[in-house]
């Protein structure tokens, strides 16, 4: 019987992922394997969520090169009678969910947030119209390669699988050649696994005013984030903050909302969090319309406020 492959270069996406594939599997019948390449540590990961993980070691295959990726996943593919592939809509996963698919011959969708078995169609929902609605779409050949968002479903919880060595063949000069890595010069913080967030926007009058706002998100004990034209236009802060659609989705308890009118484009990256708090000088603006709890004020002495009482 035709299976459910997952794959992500980031653990806990895997994880994610491993549960997605749980969802459709209820109905299904189908087998879910996990793979890993190159990474012992995340085999060991999933297995410890009670997935069967099918583990490549080959130095040969660089992680940084998507073209050979993809390939040591076709190979996966066709030894392990696979006929649905399951990676994370991130910026890397996108690129190789492209590469896939042409590779082995069929369609590929991304940026999913949903899936859903409806008979035989793997029904799956995904932002349109530049987020503006959400499209239900379905693949129609036998193989399907799905990329999901990040954070759209939880991890999977702790089980008993198990591991097993898989061996693919891989081109003897690579497309790519690794030379070196570099950390990063800036911001690597990581926006979608926080609990708290709290986003500025364009009503922030000034980048000298963002001290006291990192105060406030110090007293919350949660992450500063942004607006897309905070981090693009106005270079305020790096675009690891952005949320939305140029940007990440993140799903935290508690989202506090400063001076972001709360375009569509924002909206989706943000709209599943727990609570909302929105703070605006404008009661029309459309953020509002999206906020649990909503304070028409002056962004500045309301954050001023804020650091008084949580000192």
């Amino acid at each position: 019987m035709a299976g459910i492959l997952i794959y992500s270069d980031k653990n806990d996406y895997a994880l994610e992922l491993l549960t997605a594939a749980r969802i459709i599997t209820a109905s299904s019948g189908l087998d879910v394997r996990a793979l890993s390449i190159n990474n012992d540590s995340q085999a060991e990961a999933l297995a410890g969520a009670g997935a069967e993980v099918c583990k490549i070691n080959n130095t040969a295959i660089a992680l940084a090169d998507a073209s050979a990726l993809a390939n040591a996943i076709k190979q996966a593919v066709e030894k392990l009678d696979i006929n649905t592939i399951l990676l994370s809509s991130n910026l890397r996963g996108r690129e190789l969910a492209g590469r896939l698919a042409q590779i082995i011959g069929t369609a590929c969708l991304t940026g999913v947030s949903a899936v859903k078995l409806n008979g035989d169609k793997l029904e799956c929902q995904r932002n349109a119209l530049g987020g503006a609605t959400v499209a239900t779409q379905y693949i129609a050949t036998e193989k399907k390669v799905i990329a999901i968002v990040p954070r759209s479903f939880e991890k999977a919880p702790a089980g008993t699988g198990k591991i097993s060595e898989l061996e693919v063949d891989v081109q003897a000069t690579p497309g790519l050649k690794l030379v070196e890595t570099k950390a990063k010069s800036e911001d690597s913080v990581d926006i979608e696994a926080a609990e708290v967030l709290v986003a500025v926007g364009q009503g922030l009058n000034s980048k000298d005013d963002l001290p006291m706002v990192e105060a406030l998100v110090k007293a919350l004990g949660g992450e500063l984030a942004c607006s897309k034209p905070v981090a693009t236009d106005k270079k305020w802060l790096s675009e690891e903050r952005i949320i939305g659609l140029s940007g990440k989705k993140c799903k935290p308890e508690l989202a506090v909302l400063l001076g972001i009118s709360g375009q569509v484009q924002f909206n989706v990256g943000i709209r599943d969090a727990g609570t909302i708090v929105a703070v605006n000088s404008d009661e029309n603006a459309y953020v509002n319309k999206m906020a649990d709890y909503v304070l028409v004020d002056d962004l500045h002495k309301v954050v001023a406020e804020l650091n008084k009482i949580l000192a």
